[in-house]
């Protein structure tokens, strides 16, 4: 099958609504699948999630955190021990970098603790927007909506956004849900990407949200 265009038009305010509705009766249970046991240790894997999966990140983390458990430890690491480590996520020159200087400012600017909001978070080593999204939302409940492949792609095929960047679908989607559930509906659809409208066939047969999706008819007309 071709490529599967995204729709052209976006769906009523109310269909779209219905449609977050449906994705959080279907996974009311959805979190990161990322594991960490602390808001330092989810810092440094979602850094490293970039352009990988989180299955391989988890499988390349306990080994990181065993030899630097601290921001201290690894804020000290020699680059080319970290690159070693985290070498099978991909892109390790640049992240082995990154990670080791979000060390160093989490230690110098703020007292090896990971700060709640955005702005500072945004300051740190290897920190963009979807990063500190995912961190403010994971770690302290805050009130943000990351954008990912997944969701990007999942927001465009429901018809609830036509925006370019991840910037537009985030404010898009932000626009149709309370701030309490930003963080939520952004596991919501990463849930639905992953086992349902998959990249790049979605499985429209069971697809809870099918009646008001539009992208089953384009793909009918492919």
């Amino acid at each position: 099958m071709p490529r599967i265009p995204f729709p052209k038009r976006k769906v009523p305010r109310r269909v779209a609504i219905e449609q977050l509705a449906i994705l959080e009766q279907t996974y009311p249970h959805a979190v990161t699948a990322l594991e960490y046991a602390s808001e330092f240790q989810l810092l440094i894997a979602v850094i490293l999630s970039a352009q990988t999966t989180d299955a391989r990140v988890n499988m390349t983390t306990p080994k990181l955190f065993a030899k630097y458990p601290t921001p201290e430890k690894l804020a000290r690491a020699r680059q080319s021990d970290v690159e070693a480590i985290i070498r099978s996520t991909g892109f390790f020159r640049m992240k082995a970098k990154n990670i080791i200087a979000c060390a160093r400012d989490l230690v110098e600017r703020f007292g090896g603790k990971v700060p709640h909001e955005r702005d500072e978070l945004e300051t740190l080593g290897g920190v963009g927007r979807k990063t500190a999204s995912v961190v403010m939302a994971a770690a302290f409940q805050g009130e943000a909506l990351a954008v990912d492949t997944h969701v990007f792609r999942v927001s465009h095929r429901l018809g609830l956004t036509l925006g370019t960047t991840p910037r537009q679908v985030e404010e898009d989607l932000t626009a149709l849900l309370p701030p309490a559930k930003w963080g939520d509906a952004t596991h919501w659809l990463i849930m639905h990407g992953r086992q349902v409208c998959k990249a790049p066939t979605p499985r429209c047969e069971i697809c809870p949200v099918r009646p008001d999706c539009p992208t089953p008819a384009i793909i009918r007309r492919l």
